[in-house]
């Protein structure tokens, strides 16, 4: 079992202004999925990608937007999201704190494609 404040795990900069940490993980012995906690800073934005893999999110705090090509959705605490697969989307901080969320993906090392 590994219990752990979020905010000791060390995180890597996903794009400016945007932390990612991998709580969970391979490393930590996880055999399906990684849970990921980002902080978006305010005006900052995740790339508007695609892969092949879903996400699940839940926000934590802050206030966001999500896009995708349908366009885009406002977010707040507590809401949850789900991408597809193949899907293009984006976050993006629109509050003055800092946007946080949870986000769970398959293990990308041991999940077929």
């Amino acid at each position: 079992m590994k219990i752990a404040p979020y905010r000791s795990i060390e995180g890597h900069e996903e794009a400016p202004g945007v932390l990612m940490r991998t709580c969970i993980g391979p490393a930590d012995g996880a055999p399906r999925f990684a849970l990921r906690v980002f902080e978006v800073q305010a005006g900052a934005s995740t790339p508007f990608h695609s892969h092949w893999w879903e996400h699940e999110v839940y926000v934590v705090s802050g206030r966001g937007k999500v896009r995708s090509t349908d366009g885009e959705r406002e977010l707040g605490a507590g809401d949850v999201v789900y991408v597809a697969p193949n899907e293009r989307h984006s976050f993006s901080n629109v509050g003055k704190a800092n946007l946080r969320f949870v986000c769970v993906i398959p293990d990308l090392e041991k999940t077929p494609q």
